[in-house]
């Protein structure tokens, strides 16, 4: 299975990508090719609302989404991975997720899986409910089949996520794919 990593913390060492080595790490081991984009480090801008696209033509705006659309469009499972910022995924992945709005008709028929992948300082699991219910809607919406969440709480720094069981249980997660 080819499965496409979308990182999304501003903070290449950070909580949320963190848990993700461990995902991909048991994604590799258990024989699956694993390609990872550091979508908020890449050259992408927000959707226009132009609708030039018509939600299944080409984007007007030339920049490193047409990376991601390439690489959503060939893989088998999409992992999105991001800290909380104010109960929700990062702007960096958002963005990413809006400009979904081009390639929505190849993308919602495929039976794409995903996985969610997040990190929060506090140790309250509400605080990723609103994520939580976002990623479902978005799985509903595109018609993606969601193969697990990580929701680490208490994972405020990377050596404070490196000490909870949320790393085992990414490293699970991937490894059960």
């Amino acid at each position: 299975m080819k499965i496409l990593v979308l990182e999304g913390s501003p903070h290449k060492k950070g909580s949320s990508n963190t848990l993700a080595e461990q995902f991909i790490k048991g994604a590799e081991e258990a024989g699956h090719n694993v390609k990872v984009l550091d979508v908020a480090h890449m050259n992408i801008h927000p959707c226009q609302g132009c609708d030039a696209c018509g939600m299944r033509g080409s984007c007007v705006q030339n920049d490193d989404m047409q990376i991601v659309e390439q690489e959503m469009r060939s893989a088998d499972m999409v992992a999105f991975v991001s800290p909380i910022y104010y109960f929700g995924m990062s702007a960096q992945l958002k963005l990413v997720i809006d400009r979904f709005y081009s390639f929505n008709s190849s993308i919602s028929g495929k039976g794409l899986k995903t996985v969610l992948i997040a990190a929060a300082w506090d140790s309250n699991p509400k605080t990723l409910g609103y994520l939580k219910d976002h990623y479902l809607g978005i799985c509903n919406y595109l018609g993606f089949e969601d193969c697990g969440m990580i929701l680490g709480t208490g994972c405020g720094t990377a050596s404070m996520t490196r000490g909870t069981a949320h790393m085992d249980a990414a490293y699970k997660l991937g490894k059960s794919i």
